[in-house]
Order: structure tokens, then C-alpha cells, then sequence
């Protein structure tokens, strides 16, 4: 059996694709279920890979000396705190709401929507330390006598590694979500 830890994993398991299979992601946006809601949902992740984005975009410009301390560093507390704060909130609403329903409406998937739910919890402890990184660099940029270099290399290398975990739980929510959603026309 493929590993199924989000640090591991190279998608879902075959178990877990039965309604994919069915709703191919080059179908969702043409299908009569697929709603506002769900268009909605998807630009959130979106933007999550946009904001992220920017984010190590700015990191590098700023490495490859190219980019002001002081922009950069109001760059660093906006993105970074935007991007965290909003992935934190939509994981809450996903877990709490989303998933129970979707699982209840699926019950062959249900293992899949937990799997999602423990993928938010390796992600909470990756961004505690993309937190973690970002206000050591923060602080760095405030102190003259400090290694901005070493700080933002570090980040960017909290940054780099986050977007592997974060695109692949992304890719995977999504193929579990959306054909579910349009298999059972659900609503909310």
C-alpha cells in the first residue's frame, strides 16, 4: 500500500480515486453540480499558491540583492501573515464543516477526508516553523549585527519545502472533494 502521509505520499490512494475516476478534474468546471461555492473554494487554493508564490519570489529577490531590507521585510509580515492566517482559517472550516458532511455523503471516501483532516495537522506544525522562520527573519532585519543572508536563506528554505506539502494536500483535497461534491450535488 502507497504511504499515505502527507510528507510521503505521491497522491491518493487508487481507494480513494473511485469518484475521480468518474469526474475527471478536466470535466468539474462543464458539470451541471459544479457551483459558485465550489469555483469559489478552488480560487482560495489558488490564491494559497499565488500568495506562496510571491512570498519566495520576494525571498529570492531579496537574497539575489535585488530587493530593498525594508520592502522585503514589510513584503515578509504581509504575505507570510496573510497566507498562515488564512490557510489556519480555512483548514478550521474545512475540518469542522466540510469534511463531516462530505464523509457522511461519501461513506466510501470517508477514510479519504480523514486523511485531509491529518494532512492539516502536518501542515499546522509546518507552519509553525514557516512561522517560526519568518519572525527570526523579521528580527534579523531589524538588528544590523545579524546574518540577513542566513535568515532568509533559511526561510526560503521553510518556504521551498512548505510548497511541496502544501500543493500536494491541495492537489489531493481537491480530487477528493470536488467529485464528490458534483457525484452528490451537494449544496452549502
Amino acid at each position: 500500500m502507497p504511504p499515505t502521509d502527507l510528507a510521503n505520499r505521491d497522491g491518493l490512494p487508487d481507494a480513494l480515486r473511485i469518484l475521480l475516476d468518474q469526474y475527471p478534474r478536466d470535466m468539474w468546471e462543464s458539470h451541471i453540480n459544479f457551483d459558485g461555492l465550489t469555483r469559489f473554494w478552488l480560487d482560495r487554493h489558488l490564491m494559497f499558491r499565488k500568495a506562496l508564490a510571491q512570498w519566495q519570489d520576494d525571498a529570492r529577490g531579496f537574497l539575489d540583492k535585488g530587493r530593498d531590507a525594508r520592502q522585503h521585510g514589510q513584503m515578509t509580515a504581509r504575505i507570510g501573515g496573510f497566507l498562515i492566517n488564512e490557510l489556519h482559517g480555512h483548514h478550521h472550516i474545512e475540518d469542522a464543516h466540510y469534511f463531516p458532511v462530505l464523509a457522511q455523503a461519501e461513506a466510501r471516501l470517508a477514510h479519504g477526508f480523514e486523511l485531509l483532516d491529518a494532512d492539516h495537522h502536518a501542515l499546522d506544525a509546518q507552519l509553525a516553523a514557516l512561522t517560526d522562520a519568518a519572525n527570526t527573519h523579521l528580527r534579523a532585519l531589524q538588528d544590523r549585527n545579524a546574518d540577513q543572508t542566513a535568515s532568509a536563506g533559511a526561510m526560503l528554505a521553510q518556504l521551498d519545502g512548505f510548497e511541496r506539502f502544501l500543493d500536494r494536500h491541495l492537489v489531493d483535497e481537491e480530487e477528493l472533494v470536488v467529485p464528490t461534491i458534483l457525484h452528490h450535488a451537494l449544496k452549502f
